[in-house]
């Protein structure tokens, strides 16, 4: 009996719609579509509510106003559903019907998260992100900057989670840094007539500051599967710039030990460098002394002995997976002792020209193998310019030299040899009126 009302009101509001679409009455047929939708809804009869949103959004000359506010309405009963299986089939419903429609595509993406999102809990990771990536949110001028930015964050992870690192790094680009520079305090400018009008963002969107810190924490798992240490440096440098984070001790201070420690970790280079001294400057380094010194004894140009070193800072990096961020890999012990081995072969290049290599590996307090295979390894890499006499175990070391210098010491020779020239021609033109000199006479 209770069908039987239902179907006769459904058929009644269907014939109101009909007359309302043929009109063109825009406000009458949205009236008419979300009265059939919420008749549905409080008979909580899903499969007819499933069948009317098809069968609505098919008539012929359908109001893009009307299946507009018909998606939006039946989007709010979504969380109503009684199970999951009429939640999954209310969203996949509410996906056909909005797909390949410019004017609720912000609803198709949302709907598209909301499935991925139950897909994951259900442990289909691979399916929720190829889900995910069907949508390129960057091309939709009418949401918002921070729902945007959220959402493509959500494509990154699901990417992580799932191991393609390639397409989380190619996600990744989609986002440029300084968007989360913006300063958002500014009043917004009020569009002009034939802008898009851009929707304010859902309440469960977070900030763009906690979004940035989002970001690099995605930005570290993606460069801690490369062992990209100075990349990861970066990343954990952005997280401590952030201002909530900077006002908190008990948050940069693991921040600024991570800093520290994947400073040491981080090839040498002009970036490293700079990285490097930036740090030693910030005032906040005195609150962890042992981290100052560790940074300190990199800047100064001594040998460092790495026994005593990492007796001194053994239980520091154990210390390190307790904290936020977890340990620094399989690898970073390994990694630490070749960095100070660099370290110290730098130390040697600056104070010698040449020097056996036995006394390099005295030194450095390695076997002659290694002392020379690390050697070559930073010749390779051009960390460093030398030359190895292996018969006389001779190591001749050379200052590298840039462009400028390179192009002015040919400079100067040329101006040397022009000279020469000169002086040469000028000579034999002498000799040559002498001889004439002396035949005429």
């Amino acid at each position: 009996m209770q069908e039987e009302n239902l179907d006769a009101a459904i058929e009644s509001l269907l014939n109101v719609e009909k007359q309302m679409r043929l009109a063109g009455d825009v406000a009458g047929t949205k009236k008419a579509v979300i009265d059939i939708i919420e008749l549905c809804y409080k008979a909580r009869a899903w499969k007819t509510l499933n069948d009317q949103i098809v069968l609505l959004s098919k008539r012929r000359g359908q109001l893009k106003q009307a299946v507009t506010a018909m998606v939006q309405k039946a989007m709010e009963y979504i969380d109503e559903t009684p199970d999951l299986d009429t939640r999954i089939e209310l969203i996949k419903t509410l996906n056909s019907v909005s797909s390949g429609k410019i004017y609720v595509e912000i609803e198709r993406a949302r709907l598209i998260k909301k499935l991925a999102k139950i897909r994951e809990e259900q442990g289909l990771i691979a399916e929720a992100a190829d889900l995910m990536q069907e949508i390129a949110v960057e091309t939709f001028g009418a949401m918002a900057k921070t729902e945007k930015i959220a959402f493509i964050l959500e494509q990154v992870r699901l990417c992580l989670d799932r191991q393609d690192y390639v397409r989380a790094q190619i996600l990744s680009r989609k986002i440029s840094p300084r968007v989360f520079d913006a300063d958002t305090s500014k009043e917004k400018k009020k569009p002009k007539e034939g802008d898009n009008v851009v929707e304010e963002a859902p309440a469960d969107i977070p900030s763009l500051l906690e979004l940035k810190c989002i970001y690099y924490e995605l930005m570290i798992r993606y460069h801690f599967h490369n062992n990209d240490y100075l990349e990861i440096c970066r990343s954990y440098k952005a997280i401590y710039d952030i201002p909530s984070v900077k006002e908190d001790p008990s948050q940069w201070i693991p921040v600024l030990r991570k800093i520290c420690w994947y400073l040491v970790l981080s090839p040498h280079d002009s970036m490293q460098s700079s990285l490097l001294n930036t740090t030693l400057e910030d005032k906040n380094l005195t609150e962890i002394p042992n981290f100052r010194l560790l940074l300190k004894q990199l800047v100064t140009m001594e040998v460092i002995q790495w026994t005593s070193l990492w007796e001194m800072y053994k239980d520091e990096f154990a210390n390190e997976k307790n904290l936020l961020g977890g340990p620094l890999g399989d690898k970073a012990a390994e990694d630490l002792k070749l960095r100070i081995i660099e370290h110290n072969i730098l130390v040697v290049s600056k104070y010698y020209s040449r020097i056996t290599l036995k006394r390099i590996a005295d030194l450095l307090c390695l076997s002659l193998q290694e002392a020379e295979k690390h050697l070559s390894d930073m010749v390779v890499s051009k960390s460093l310019v030398a030359n190895i006499d292996r018969p006389m175990g001779i190591v001749c070391f050379q200052t590298v030299k840039d462009n400028n210098d390179i192009l002015n010491s040919w400079a100067s020779n040329l101006e040397k040899l022009l000279d020469l020239v000169e002086k040469s021609c000028h000579q034999i033109h002498k000799e040559t009126m002498v001889h004439k000199a002396v035949l005429q006479a």
